[in-house]
């Protein structure tokens, strides 16, 4: 029991809350940039084997982070016993919570089309929304080092995996790549309306917040811009604006590396033809 509270108080350890673009918060910007240049260098060629593996590493090492955070929110010591209390608006599950799964799933697949949906997913809607964190963290740092650290890594780590994934040339620069992009996050969607249906129905919501992808209509609205969408609009309007909004988002990440893929075989195309002359 003695080394269960030391061990807790151990992964509750405090510090104060950083704030967005101080030291704390750049660092780890630098770190996600850096980390997603790293792999850039050592895997160029964008091997199948080399990108799974890395793909999968990650996606591991972030469910490990995930799992101490499910651990703190949950047990607290408090005096000489170790107190229980699920916090049910941490469930592991939100938008930012789907690279954690959908990393995991491609070790499951081939390289078919479930497959090449998934990567361009991360590519794409993951890169977009650890892009936002990562520049507006606003709303993840608390007074908890380790939840701050993992939350960055969190982020972080899917710049790093997009950079990888576009880099490496794994995922295609093509307009049709967002189509399986979009197949997954709408299979996510689902499941976070199911999850939200489901609190509703088995008294959760009664004591406490429980809000996937923060969509659901029974509680307050939350999330910036949408919150303003989802006070005025009927409810099945409200997640298909989301949708659309957020695939969006992901398409213009895939037209921007599209218009950088274009840029530079125009420039390798110059100076091929500037050797030849």
């Amino acid at each position: 029991m003695d080394f269960l509270k030391t061990l807790l108080n151990l992964l509750d350890t405090s510090m104060e809350t950083p704030t967005p673009y101080g030291w704390f918060h750049l660092l780890w910007l630098a770190l996600s940039i850096l980390f997603g240049i790293l792999l850039c260098a050592l895997h160029r060629k964008g091997d199948d084997r080399r990108v799974r593996r890395t793909v999968l590493a990650v996606a591991i090492l972030v469910t490990v982070l995930e799992i101490y955070k499910q651990i703190n929110y949950t047990f607290t010591v408090e005096g000489d016993t170790i107190r229980t209390y699920y916090q049910w608006y941490s469930f592991p599950f939100q938008f930012c919570s789907m690279p954690m799964y959908v990393g995991l799933l491609t070790a499951f697949f081939r390289r078919g089309r479930v497959h090449r949906a998934l990567m361009a997913f991360l590519a794409t809607y993951a890169l977009f929304a650890g892009i936002c964190v990562m520049v507006y963290p606003n709303t993840v740092f608390i007074s908890t080092i380790g939840i701050n650290i993992q939350t960055m890594i969190c982020h972080g780590s899917m710049i790093s995996v997009g950079m990888y994934l576009w880099y490496s040339g794994y995922v295609k620069p093509h307009h049709k790549t967002i189509l399986g992009a979009m197949a997954v996050f709408a299979v996510a969607i689902l499941c976070a309306v199911t999850l939200n249906e489901l609190a509703a129905v088995t008294g959760i919501l009664e004591e406490h917040t429980f809000n996937m992808f923060f969509v659901s209509p029974y509680c307050e609205p939350s999330l910036p811009v949408y919150s303003l969408v989802q006070a005025a609009v009927p409810y099945p309007f409200c997640l298909l604006i989301y949708f659309l909004g957020f695939s969006a988002a992901a398409y213009l990440i895939l037209l921007a590396v599209m218009g950088i893929s274009r840029l530079v075989a125009r420039t390798k195309a110059r100076s091929a033809d500037g050797q030849a002359k």
